[in-house]
């Protein structure tokens, strides 16, 4: 989703993707664009794939489950990082749960599941009381996860987050990254599939250049 779609996502209208045939190879200029100043890795040594999302975002809630499976098969030798974008003051808050939630050992159990409370039980992320609600339907300690959501370390975490997307120059999501040098999207490929595939390919390409 872009920086101009958000009114039209605040109005509950959902932007339909294109689904193109898959194709025989990744195209640069049309399944993925090559950055025209590559970004640092994190990690040295390996293959790093970012994922710039958004929990408010709908189009990132329909390709979690497809992406949860592929990074779960993904070698030693790949890095993958999520990066939880907030484009608008409304959406600091999210961002901040998702770090309050890495910092907790919470991640892998509730992380879809704030998705399906968006986008599926319409539940409001405005406050900390909202926060609270969610903590308690999940059976989690609800003080824990708004200490955390206040934490020195998630405020860290959270500027971070909001200078590497500045350094990426992020305006719609789901964007996904390879190596800080190639970017995909659904949108882009064609399919959810298909950026997986693309994104097989890229990392391919990346241990071939070493």
């Amino acid at each position: 989703m872009r920086r101009r779609d958000l009114p039209l996502y605040l109005a509950g209208t959902s932007l339909a993707l294109t689904r193109l045939p898959v194709a025989a190879a990744a195209v640069e200029g049309r399944d993925y664009t090559r950055l025209a100043q590559p970004v640092r890795v994190a990690v040295a040594g390996k293959v790093e794939v970012v994922e710039f999302f958004g929990y408010w975002c709908p189009h990132c809630s329909a390709l979690e489950p497809d992406l949860e499976a592929w990074v779960s098969k993904l070698p030693a030798d790949v890095n993958f990082r999520r990066i939880p974008v907030a484009f608008r003051a409304a959406d600091d808050l999210l961002q901040k749960l998702y770090f309050a939630l890495e910092s907790l050992g919470w991640l892998n159990a509730l992380h879809r599941k704030v998705f399906s409370a968006i986008h599926v039980q319409r539940q409001s992320f405005n406050n900390e009381a909202d926060v609270v609600a969610f903590a308690k339907a999940q059976g989690v300690d609800s003080a824990k996860l708004v200490d955390a959501l206040k934490s020195f370390g998630t405020a860290t975490k959270a500027r971070q987050a909001k200078q590497l997307a500045e350094t990426y120059r992020i305006d719609s999501v789901p964007s996904l990254y390879v190596q800080g040098r190639y970017t995909t999207s659904v949108a882009a490929a064609g399919s959810q599939q298909q950026m997986l595939l693309v994104l097989d390919e890229l990392i391919a390409k990346v241990r071939k250049a070493g």
